[in-house]
């Protein structure tokens, strides 16, 4: 395979539609890379930061892979990804987990779709072969007030969709959480909906909580407390009222492993994003398989780039459960630049084109901007 010899980067802010209360200015931000190899192929990734969820921010992303790893990884081969992500790790370091995945997922990504169109490959087969060639959607249902949230039902529904997961805990009131999610299950009754409280629930909440959502159908609570609490997490488990996802705090396969032996959480909802990429999604996919543990699927309101690699990766993991990829809802044109690749009603199709599969639009091209060439000869 050939080398990396060229990264370019650019910021692609995506405009947004309605309100998600992750965002507050009217864009969906990332960062996008290009890397070319000798040979003059082109792999493209994407880095989806939100400064509200997580510390990292687009201006920290595109600093850091600006100045620090689109130097590391020249003269890699995409197809390493062990290499890639220990160039990555050498430059900017772990500190309870990987260091700014988010970022390094972009470079991750690219390496996957450049690899990918080198090989003739759809990102899938790189991973293992997919096994499914669509993606069921759920609706994200997030509102300060209950008519609001009937709205966002409505509208859900209009577009074919059936599963909904809803957004509870700060700023809302417990109260507020139970009557928003008794109106959703009554709505939908056949719909697979849960529930994910973004770690804003301290212990006594969550075992509050969680037997009143079980008593309206709910299949799962995610993320109810921060990811440090590791024996709050052991004792809500224990409760058995609803299955425990984690989301924040899952980064590497090395504190996911931790975590099953702390019996922590009976699954995760796995976001590519979060994880610096596919190459740990794969393991961590791996380990909730071995331990017979759920597999739920989320994302970071991702477009494009970011959304196409999440669709592979659960097509390879063979995802039963509807995906809260949300970037569709709330990214205008349905989160994508690219015509065929567009969900029709809550359904992704996983796109067949070697790599990710997602055709690059020029205004993204003219955006990018060099960030680091080899040198000759290329370094090894």
């Amino acid at each position: 395979m050939g080398r990396i010899v060229s990264v370019d980067i650019a910021r692609v802010d995506y405009p947004l539609v309605g309100q998600f209360k992750f965002f507050q200015t009217g864009v969906r931000p990332t960062v996008v890379v290009r890397l070319t190899d000798e040979n003059g192929v082109e792999g493209w990734g994407q880095s989806v930061p939100v400064e509200t969820w997580t510390y990292e921010t687009v201006e920290s992303v595109e600093t850091t892979l600006r100045h620090y790893l689109a130097s590391a990884v020249l003269g890699g081969d995409p197809s390493d990804l062990e290499d890639i992500h220990a160039r990555m790790e050498r430059a900017i370091r772990p500190s309870f987990s990987v260091g700014q995945p988010v970022c390094k997922a972009a470079i991750d990504l690219a390496c996957y779709d450049l690899w990918g169109r080198q090989a003739g490959r759809p990102v899938s087969d790189l991973l293992g072969g997919g096994k499914r060639d669509a993606i069921t959607l759920s609706w994200t249902i997030n509102a300060p007030t209950l008519d609001g949230a009937a709205q966002q039902i409505e509208e859900g529904r209009a577009l074919g969709y059936s599963s909904f997961n809803i957004k509870v805990g700060y700023p809302q009131k417990p109260a507020y959480d139970i009557d928003l999610v008794r109106m959703v299950t009554t709505s939908v009754p056949s719909g697979f909906h849960w529930c994910d409280a973004n770690t804003s629930y301290d212990l006594d909440t969550a075992l509050t909580m969680a037997p009143k959502f079980a008593d309206f159908g709910l299949r799962a609570l995610e993320s109810p407390l921060p990811p440090n609490r590791l024996r709050d997490y052991r004792t809500l488990r224990r409760q058995h009222a609803l299955p425990i996802l984690m989301d924040e705090g899952i980064i590497s396969p090395v504190e996911t492993a931790e975590f099953i032996a702390l019996e922590m959480f009976d699954g995760i909802a796995m976001k590519v994003a979060r994880c610096g990429g596919l190459w740990h999604a794969t393991r961590i996919a791996s380990l909730l398989r071995d331990n017979n543990l759920l597999l739920f699927a989320s994302g970071l309101t991702d477009p494009e780039l970011s959304m196409a690699a999440s669709a592979h990766f659960f097509s390879h993991a063979g995802l039963e459960l509807p995906a809260a990829l949300n970037g569709p809802q709330y990214i205008a044109e349905r989160g994508t630049s690219d015509p065929n690749f567009r969900p029709r009603g809550d359904t992704l199709r996983v796109p067949t084109k070697p790599g990710l599969g997602i055709a690059i639009a020029d205004d993204i091209r003219v955006k990018m901007k060099p960030a680091a060439r080899a040198p000759a000869p290329l370094p090894a």
